[in-house]
């Protein structure tokens, strides 16, 4: 039997109101990372700077870290980094700030780094020798709060990278349900069915193993019977605050088990188009699903202890409730009804998106020309039978 590790982050503090925990934190500098204008809007960052200032931090905002955070940025925040010096990092927002701060991060405890140098997974040398992160997330998807990823584009390029590295698991996840709360409808949309993705791929990862099984099941569970109610019942705090607990549990069974092709095809769609990651995965998963479940009996099993008659029929079920389109070609606002573009591009990213390193754990053999054939499926709305 392979050994395999679990990792999880030091402090995970959850429930309604936990951001106090911020007031808990021991140190002298605190570099906030943000992105746009939802944290400010809302008055969650200036909650949060005011209460790192009242336990004694000197503070410092990083902003404007966009929805898919780029090389550049997160070279502008290991500058920003090196001239206040912090000994913490506090990143506040959705996915997209928290993975920036954590690429900035390892710029910032090793300026001579260039991108290059930790694209390769397990390549980042060892952090913590200057600051310690605490991430906050204001989604219910990404749950990088809690695992050893972070996905930088580089936007010369448009490749999506998932950097990954154990050092990378924050030390402090503060997991506060009123946060997502303010969350427009689309979001919860897609970053709830980010959530079923990372488990799915959790699940039949193969690199998975009890402990993982056990909460990707777990998170399935929870957002199938939560996701519905937090998409029409924008209030409903006990939904909310389930689908927040269900990220974060998923994000702790993937950052074990790793992922598969799903995100292996969404980091490449969504640096070709810039498709919003969440609405991506939702859109794949189930004919990947499809794919995948003839190398793996975790898909019975999932349909046996759910009760589901076919997972990719139900998985498709759930984003019509969620008002998800089913093919890639019907998803508006990021050119992708553009057909000869699609098809301009397919080979490129069917390539990238087979040497993505979520493809080593797909429990099924893939290739190139497999993928671009999952692709056109998923293009056009297809289900796979092969």
């Amino acid at each position: 039997m392979a050994i395999s590790k679990f990792q999880i982050p030091g402090n995970i503090v959850m429930g309604e109101g936990c951001l106090i925990e911020l007031a808990n934190l021991k140190g002298s500098k605190a570099m906030v990372v943000t992105g746009g204008n939802s944290m400010k809007k809302n008055g969650f960052l200036a909650t949060a700077v005011n209460m790192l200032k009242d336990g004694g931090f000197e503070v410092e905002v990083f902003d404007g870290v966009e929805a898919n955070p780029s090389v550049k940025t997160c070279l502008e925040g290991k500058e920003a980094m090196l001239k206040f010096e912090p000994d913490w990092i506090v990143a506040i927002g959705g996915g997209s700030a928290l993975d920036a701060a954590k690429a900035m991060w390892i710029f910032y405890e090793h300026p001579e780094l260039t991108f290059e140098d930790i694209i390769t997974p397990g390549s980042t040398p060892p952090l913590r020798n200057k600051a310690k992160l605490c991430c906050i997330p204001s989604t219910s998807g990404t749950a990088s709060e809690v695992t050893a990823f972070s996905v930088i584009t580089d936007t010369e390029n448009h490749i999506k990278y998932p950097l990954v590295s154990e050092y990378m698991v924050p030390d402090v996840a503060i997991v506060d349900p009123v946060i997502p709360a303010k969350m427009p409808k689309h979001i919860t949309a897609n970053t709830g069915m980010d959530v079923l993705a990372h488990a799915t791929e959790a699940l039949v990862s193969s690199a998975a193993s009890d402990l993982t099984d056990a909460l990707a099941l777990q998170a399935i569970d929870l957002v199938f019977e939560y996701l519905p109610i937090a998409y029409n019942e924008p209030d409903n705090m006990e939904a909310r605050e389930k689908m927040h607990n269900a990220s974060t549990i998923a994000g702790m069974a993937f950052t074990s088990a790793s992922l598969g092709l799903v995100h292996s095809l969404a980091h490449k769609i969504g640096g070709e188009f810039g498709i919003t990651h969440g609405l991506a995965n939702a859109v794949l998963l189930p004919y990947i699903v499809q794919f995948n479940r003839k190398a793996t009996d975790k898909i019975d099993m999932l349909e046996e202890i759910m009760g589901f008659e076919d997972y990719p029929t139900a998985v498709k079920e759930l984003n019509r409730q969620l008002d998800i389109e089913l093919a890639l070609k019907d998803v508006e606002g990021f050119n992708l009804e553009d057909e000869a573009k699609f098809k301009e591009v397919l080979d490129r990213m069917s390539e990238n998106a087979y040497n993505d390193p979520c493809t080593l754990t797909n429990p099924r053999e893939s290739s190139p020309e497999i993928v671009k054939m999952i692709f056109e499926h998923a293009y056009y709305g297809k289900d796979i039978e092969d």
